[in-house]
């Protein structure tokens, strides 16, 4: 596969801060992959998906190279935010405008980057809200922000993200503040959906039997280094790094037989 994103001695610092949020990183996101960046918090990881989405704040500090091959081939320089990748935050409701009908945000997105009229675009929204298996998606169009769940509203987020037919799709801690139930059904909306788009994943988080269970690849950060990176099944049944070791350890009693499924991607 060939790279759709490449990092050469990538760094991010941020104004105040004595240590590097995200130290020289040298990684390639491939056409296609689901790969996996997991670590505690201010491990980096967060910081990196900022970076690759362009979205990082005026304070930060950038080392290095960041490249989407197939934009600058065509002159573009950044990439745009819908068209090129969709964004999937942890809080779901942060990213939604309170004040407008959810049809409205998402129908925004297929006008702005699909050159829709508002009707066909209304409709391609109540579509997307179908794929995400809202029930009723005729009322959720209607429907404000405060008035779904914390489930509902981050797949009203996916289908946003989505919209526009995205060639990557940047889950950020997206299922981290659900409950169980929830969070395994968003996972399986967004393995379902990254396949049926034939999109590349990039899936931030803690959780490294989420990620076994989701993901081609698996890189390992900490205090903003990437300690290791391989294949899943390799990454979960022979960890290199001590670090890898211990995330793994937290999950084998509780969470067992998501590290097995991650295991047979190998």
């Amino acid at each position: 596969m060939r790279p759709l994103v490449t990092l050469r001695s990538l760094s991010v610092a941020y104004a105040g801060r004595d240590h590097a949020a995200l130290k020289p990183l040298d990684l390639d996101i491939l056409d296609g992959e689901k790969l996996a960046v997991i670590g505690e918090s201010g491990s980096g990881k967060s910081t990196l998906a900022l970076a690759i989405a362009g979205l990082l704040p005026a304070t930060a500090r950038i080392g290095g190279d960041l490249a989407w091959p197939e934009i600058r081939a065509i002159g573009r320089h950044r990439p745009q935010g819908g068209r090129d990748f969709g964004f999937v935050f942890q809080d779901s409701a942060a990213s939604l405008d309170p004040v407008m009908p959810i049809g409205t945000q998402i129908a925004e997105v297929a006008r702005a980057h699909l050159g829709l009229g508002w009707p066909q675009a209304h409709e391609q929204a109540k579509s997307l809200l179908a794929r995400v298996r809202l029930p009723d998606p005729d009322s959720v169009m209607g429907a404000y922000p405060h008035q779904l769940s914390g489930g509902q509203k981050q797949r009203v987020a996916l289908a946003a993200a989505i919209a526009a037919g995205p060639r990557l799709l940047i889950a950020d801690e997206a299922t981290s503040a659900l409950d169980t139930i929830v969070q395994a059904e968003i996972i399986g909306l967004i393995r379902r959906l990254v396949e049926e788009n034939g999109m590349t994943l990039l899936f931030v988080g803690h959780d490294i039997a989420l990620a076994a269970e989701l993901c081609d690849r698996i890189a390992v950060f900490r205090e903003g280094d990437m300690v290791e990176l391989g294949e899943t099944g390799q990454v979960i049944s022979q960890p290199r790094h001590a670090y890898t070791r211990a995330l793994l350890a937290a999950h084998i009693v509780l969470d067992a037989e998501p590290l097995r499924a991650g295991a047979r991607h190998g």
